[in-house]
């Protein structure tokens, strides 16, 4: 029997043997375009944002501009520590159940993050990955979905809090 809940881009689907993670709509579109099955091209991205934050942070201190220097050194130094807590984020649309290690819930912090669930799991190299399955935020009725998920997973003895 199938179960599924809605996510931020699409819907997850719970088989006997497996989690599905599908796309939907616009937003699922443009993901599918943007990330691809793989989390590197977004990184790349920021790597280059970072980049130029870090070397306009050098030119503005060089020109005697400390506190625009020190905006951009901190925003530049920020998306580079999410650069290195991501390596190992998955984008993989399959995960077997047989492989995966645990799966948490982490609420929403309100008008800053939404809920979502971090599953660890084995991929296919045999190297331990996280996938984030990110939950609808507030106005895509964000709270009511997040139980109808939290619900699903518990009823399936997925979620280790």
């Amino acid at each position: 029997m199938e179960t599924k809940f809605k996510t931020k881009t699409g819907f997850c689907h719970i088989l006997p043997d497996k989690i599905i993670l599908t796309r939907d709509g616009i937003i699922g579109n443009v993901a599918k375009v943007a990330v691809g099955k793989s989390i590197t091209r977004v990184l790349i991205i920021y790597g280059g944002i970072s980049a130029f934050l870090l070397y306009s942070a050098f030119d503005s201190f060089q020109t005697g501009q400390v506190p625009i220097s020190i905006f951009y050194l901190i925003i530049g130094l920020f998306l580079m520590y999410g650069i290195c807590s991501s390596f190992n984020n998955s984008t993989t649309p399959i995960i077997e159940r047989k492989d995966i290690k645990n799966i948490k819930f982490k609420k929403a912090i309100l008008g800053i993050t939404r809920s979502r669930f971090e599953v660890r799991f084995k991929d296919e190299n045999g190297k331990i990955k996280k996938r984030i399955i990110m939950l609808p935020g507030s106005i895509h009725q964000g709270k009511k979905e997040t139980e109808i998920a939290k619900k699903i997973m518990e009823k399936e003895k997925l979620l280790n809090e």
